[in-house]
């Protein structure tokens, strides 16, 4: 095959997904030709600002000095293994939590600085390979629980005033400092649209929270449930976005 026509058919996937109305910026994660990537979520209320460190450097300035509820935009990495570190701008500065993994081109890394009971505090890696399809206009959702008050947690996303009694979970089970889809898998797909997020305790229909959301196409979000307060249960959530470089977004319980 000549050179001309490998380039040619190289082009297809990312022209189907301008036509889709995908847009390019994504389209080499979709391939798995992107360099991996790495982000920094402060889930730790009232916690001070934090920096991450990979072999005690620091890694860019959108990875330092992030407050609670900050979310970094992705950044680029190498393909290896790295101990990475949270932590605090304090002085002196405190260890958050470290990890220790091999990143892989096309996947996308999120370190969450997240609460423990009392002063503990750690740092959870979720690796997402990102096989997203390459003309999909899905959004892609994944909740993580950093609710150290709320062991485990049902959640639902269903059209608003659904009746919770015939709806499955969306994501079952989730236990504290899990994510559902776990590390390792992709984010679940749901269509762009109007949902009302609701949480309810594991196995229940008990709703603990609730919450009207708009789900755009395309849209990549992480829901992170953190403590209101120190009662079991009472929880509110972040809605990170991937690659907006604003705040999460801090949903309130609107019964």
């Amino acid at each position: 095959m000549n050179r001309s026509l490998k380039l040619l058919l190289a082009a297809v996937p990312f022209a189907l997904l301008a036509a889709c109305g995908g847009g390019n910026d994504n389209a080499d994660d979709r391939l798995d030709l992107a360099d991996p990537k790495i982000r920094l979520v402060h889930a730790i209320p009232l916690a001070p600002e934090v920096t991450l460190y990979r072999q005690d450097q620091t890694v860019a300035p959108e990875l330092s000095g992030l407050a609670y509820k900050d979310a970094s935009p992705y950044v680029e990495i190498g393909t290896d293994t790295f101990r990475w570190d949270v932590k605090t701008t304090s002085a002196p500065a405190l260890t958050v939590g470290s990890v220790t993994f091999d990143a892989g081109r096309g996947n996308k890394y999120t370190l969450l600085a997240v609460p423990g009971s009392g002063s503990l505090t750690d740092v959870v890696m979720i690796d997402d390979p990102y096989n997203k399809g390459i003309v999909s206009d899905n959004a892609r959702v994944r909740l993580f629980n950093a609710s150290f008050n709320a062991a485990a947690l049902d959640v639902y996303l269903s059209a608003p005033g659904a009746d919770l009694a015939t709806q499955p979970p969306t994501f079952a089970a989730v236990n504290y400092k899990v994510a559902v889809p776990e590390s390792g898998q992709d984010s679940r797909e749901l269509e762009g649209g109007n949902y009302q997020l609701r949480l309810t305790t594991a196995g229940t229909k008990d709703v603990i929270f609730s919450a009207n959301v708009n789900l755009a196409k395309n849209a990549d979000w992480l829901l992170a449930t953190v403590p209101a307060s120190v009662s079991p249960n009472d929880v509110k959530v972040l809605v990170v976005q991937a690659d907006d470089g604003e705040p999460a977004i801090e949903l309130s319980d609107a019964p």
